[in-house]
């Protein structure tokens, strides 16, 4: 069941198009990830969901709501993150979570809020104080403290070091798990790999692909392929290989401790190629399996790698 509806936005600034007709759908209890790269449209169809922007066309539904004519109860159901969050240096913790639940008419009790996330031996501390981690253990806190249905996290992990990206990430399970719908917006390949269960691929205002991470892979990733190096003197197995389903390459070059081959293919083709080289007494060496990625399907798509 959709309980995002996003038709048709559209989004110009002086002139310039920043949304030019994203139509897309939020299904409950998913992690919806939107990628694509900086100025790419991510935010600003974001920020037209959550009603913070007015869009110039198009339509958007949460929760079977209006954002602009139903502006209080969407925001009731929805917890943010914005891209771009501060709070003053010397608010404390605890004064932050109390500051943030008294905005919703039925907030969750910030105490067991705090105690939940990790925050209850920084209770006194003040926001300037925390590290990056504390800071995104604090920002997830105050997205839930309204106890919305759906949460918006806005490129969450930016700036954290590798450790405190892997602790975020299991903060962003932990939500899905608790039930509530979540999107992410990230630049960050792993990321959405590692979290989402359907991505919206966005790139210069429109939308170029919706699909599951692995969908995306599977469709605009390229041929698989594998390699590997037959001794000096093996015989060359290309009639083997080539006769195997789902294989629809076979290339070899000399290398300094033998041939080297290479094998693109389809589906589940390098089961199928090792078993037909064992049946054979083919052996070979340094066998790798090409692992494709969502930053392939990403240049597929766009005709450029994400940070450009």
């Amino acid at each position: 069941m959709a309980i995002i509806e996003v038709t048709g936005l559209r989004k110009s600034y002086g002139g310039r198009t920043v949304l030019d007709g994203i139509s897309l759908g939020v299904e409950a209890g998913e992690v919806f990830g939107i990628l694509g790269p900086n100025g790419a449209g991510k935010t600003t169809t974001v920020e037209c969901v959550e009603g913070l922007r007015r869009p110039d066309a198009g339509t958007v539904s949460v929760l079977g709501l209006d954002p602009h004519r139903d502006t209080r109860a969407v925001r009731e159901a929805i917890g943010v993150q914005l891209q771009q969050t501060q709070l003053p240096d010397n608010l404390k913790v605890w004064e932050a979570l109390d500051l943030y639940a008294s905005f919703y008419s039925r907030p969750r009790d910030w105490r067991a809020l705090m105690e939940e996330w990790g925050l209850a031996e920084l209770r006194n501390a003040r926001f300037g104080k925390l590290s990056g981690g504390q800071k995104q253990r604090l920002f997830i806190a105050l997205a839930l403290v309204g106890n919305p249905q759906v949460a918006f996290l806005d490129e969450l992990t930016t700036g954290l070091d590798p450790q405190a990206r892997r602790s975020t990430w299991e903060l962003v399970k932990r939500v899905r798990d608790s039930g509530v719908t979540t999107v992410l917006v990230s630049h960050y390949m792993d990321e959405v790999e590692e979290l989402c269960d359907r991505v919206a691929v966005i790139d210069r205002g429109t939308v170029v692909a919706l699909d599951t991470p692995a969908g995306l892979v599977d469709r605009n990733a390229g041929p698989q392929r594998m390699r590997f190096t037959l001794p000096r003197g093996a015989a060359d197995p290309a009639a083997i290989v080539a006769a195997v389903p789902g294989v629809t390459g076979v290339t070899t070059e000399p290398g300094r401790d033998g041939d080297r081959v290479t094998v693109t293919g389809t589906g589940d083709f390098a089961t199928a190629v090792t078993g037909a080289l064992a049946r054979n007494h083919v052996l070979v060496t340094d066998l790798r399996i090409d692992q494709r990625s969502l930053e392939d399907a990403f240049i597929a798509l766009t005709g450029r790698p994400l940070d450009r």
